[in-house]
C-alpha cells in the first residue's frame, strides 16, 4: 500500500504546479456555472411548479458541479496513460514489482483530486457570497451534509473506477480513440453534467439511477440541495457501493488477463 501512496503522492504534487491552469479553469467554470444557472433561471420563470427541483437546489448543483468538475468531468481523462498503452511504453510499468491497476488507479485518483484542490474552493466561497438568486445555498442540515460528504468520496472512487475499466479496455483496441467518444458522451449525460437527473421522464430515470453513471456527480450534489431524503439516500449510497465493488472486480481482472495476453512493438 505504501508505494501505491507514494505514487499518489507524487502525481498528487505534481498536478499541483498547474495554477496558472487552474486560474483559467477558475474563470471558465464561473463564466459557465452562470450561464448555466441564467438559463435555468429563465425556464424556472415560466412555472416553477413543474420542476422537479427546486430553483435554489438546482443553483447549489450546478455550484457544486462546477467547483468539484475534476472529480466527475468525464473528458478529464489521463491521455497518458492511453498513450502509455498505444505505444508500448506501458512495457516499463509492467516490469515494475506493482500491480498495474492500483498504480494506474491511484495516479489517476491523484490528478482529478490535485484539480480540484486547486479549483473548489476559491469557486464555493465566491458562490456563497454572490447575490440573489445566484448564490449557493447551504445544506438543508447536518445529516445532509455528511451524507453529502461520504456520496462525494463514493462519487469520486465511482468514477476512477469507471474511467481504470475504460482506460483497462483500451488493452483490447486498436485505437482508444472510439472507447473515449463513447463512454465520455455516456457519462457526461447520464451522470448528471449536463442536466441534473431528475429532469429526465420518470421513466427513463428510474432505469439511469440503476446505472452506474448515477452513483458519480448524481447523488451527492442531489443530497447537498435536499432533493434526497431519508431512505432514498440510504439506496443511493448503497447503489454507489455496489458499483464501487463491481467496477472494480471487473477492471482488476481485466487488467490481469491484458497483462498475461499483452503484446508489445509486436513481441
Amino acid at each position: 500500500m505504501k508505494k501505491y501512496l507514494s505514487f499518489f503522492r507524487v502525481r498528487f504534487l505534481m498536478g499541483l504546479q498547474y495554477r496558472v491552469a487552474a486560474l483559467a479553469g477558475i474563470a471558465t467554470q464561473f463564466a459557465w456555472g452562470f450561464l448555466e444557472i441564467m438559463a435555468l433561471k429563465a425556464f424556472y420563470e415560466t412555472d416553477a411548479s413543474v420542476y422537479p427541483m427546486t430553483f435554489q437546489a438546482t443553483v447549489s448543483y450546478v455550484w457544486l458541479q462546477q467547483a468539484f468538475l475534476a472529480f466527475f468531468a468525464s473528458w478529464m481523462v489521463d491521455t497518458e496513460l492511453f498513450d502509455m498503452i498505444l505505444n508500448g511504453n506501458i512495457a516499463y510499468e509492467l516490469c515494475r514489482p506493482v500491480r498495474i491497476y492500483s498504480l494506474m488507479a491511484s495516479r489517476n485518483l491523484a490528478n482529478r483530486v490535485s484539480r480540484a484542490v486547486l479549483r473548489c474552493l476559491p469557486i464555493l466561497v465566491v458562490a456563497f457570497f454572490l447575490p440573489q438568486p445566484y448564490r449557493m445555498g447551504a445544506p438543508q442540515g447536518i445529516v445532509h451534509f455528511l451524507f453529502f460528504l461520504v456520496a462525494m468520496v463514493l462519487g469520486l472512487f465511482v468514477s476512477v473506477a469507471f474511467f481504470m475499466f475504460v482506460y483497462v479496455l483500451a488493452f483490447y483496441t486498436i485505437s482508444p480513440q472510439g472507447l473515449r467518444i463513447v463512454f465520455v458522451s455516456l457519462v457526461e449525460y447520464l451522470s448528471g453534467g449536463v442536466i441534473p437527473l431528475p429532469f429526465f421522464p420518470e421513466k427513463v430515470l428510474r432505469v439511469v439511477e440503476l446505472l452506474p453513471f448515477a452513483a458519480m456527480q448524481n447523488v451527492p450534489l442531489r443530497i447537498y440541495g435536499g432533493d434526497m431524503e431519508g431512505a432514498e439516500m440510504l439506496r443511493a449510497l448503497g447503489l454507489q457501493l455496489f458499483w464501487l465493488v463491481a467496477l472494480v472486480a471487473i477492471g482488476s481482472a481485466l487488467c490481469r488477463k491484458a497483462e498475461r495476453r499483452v503484446a508489445l512493438q509486436g513481441g
